[in-house]
């Protein structure tokens, strides 16, 4: 891939780097929504939540990482186009892995599904209010399903496919690539692994948010100097 095909792509260089300063706003602000308001344990408090408050009904259950996930794609996008010629093999894997992950963690959020089960079961009698509640279950057990961990399980995979492009790239730091691989080694656990899971989840955000932060440094490189 020539300098001059890259220079045709400095305007998705310049949309990665605003979208990744973007996602290093939406990540705190979600870590915030779950430490002031814990998602409930039950469906039934899943259901007084939203109809308490909509909007962070949809918070509790991931609903920014509709948008984050958007986001990965153009990043993953912009850094294919910037390895392709390098590692070819390696990047169009990573990118087809992370494409169709991103497509297994859409129907496995049951955010707006809730939202519509919560406004139906206050409106039910209270005798048919328990087949709200095990619709409800069978949401939320999708929710950590097969599609979820199928996302998880492919993300990770693509994200240290990514990171060892960028270590051994002379484009980029390979201080880089480096806290890539430690954030992808935290997720090997997936997030719905119990205690465990969790706790690797969050420990996995640090090096993710300085992974993105080095690269909208060097996307703004990228969009100028390609």
């Amino acid at each position: 891939m020539t300098q001059g095909f890259k220079t045709n792509f400095r305007p998705l260089f310049r949309v990665a780097r605003y979208l990744s300063v973007l996602m290093l706003v939406l990540i705190p602000i979600q870590i915030i929504v779950f430490v002031i308001s814990p998602p409930p344990d039950t469906v039934k408090g899943f259901y007084e939540l939203y109809h308490q408050n909509t909007l962070l009904g949809l918070l509790s259950l991931d609903f920014l990482y509709l948008f984050n996930n958007i986001i990965i794609v153009v990043i993953y996008l912009a850094l294919f186009i910037i390895l392709y010629q390098e590692r070819p093999v390696t990047v169009i894997l990573a990118l087809i892995l992370g494409l169709v992950g991103v497509c297994c963690y859409y129907p496995s959020n049951p955010s707006f599904e809730m939202l519509t089960l919560s406004n139906q079961y206050f409106q039910a009698l209270p005798d048919q209010q328990t087949i709200y509640l095990a619709a409800g279950e069978a949401s939320i057990a999708a929710y950590t399903g097969t599609a979820f961990n199928s996302y998880y399980v492919l993300s990770t995979i693509c994200l240290l496919m990514f990171a060892y492009a960028i270590i051994k790239s002379p484009q980029f730091k390979k201080s880089i690539g480096l806290w890539g691989l430690v954030s992808g080694f935290f997720m090997i656990v997936p997030s719905s692994a119990g205690t465990l899971g969790m706790i690797f989840s969050i420990l996995s955000l640090i090096p993710w948010v300085i992974f993105v932060f080095l690269l909208v440094i060097d996307f703004k490189k990228f969009s100028i100097d390609s």
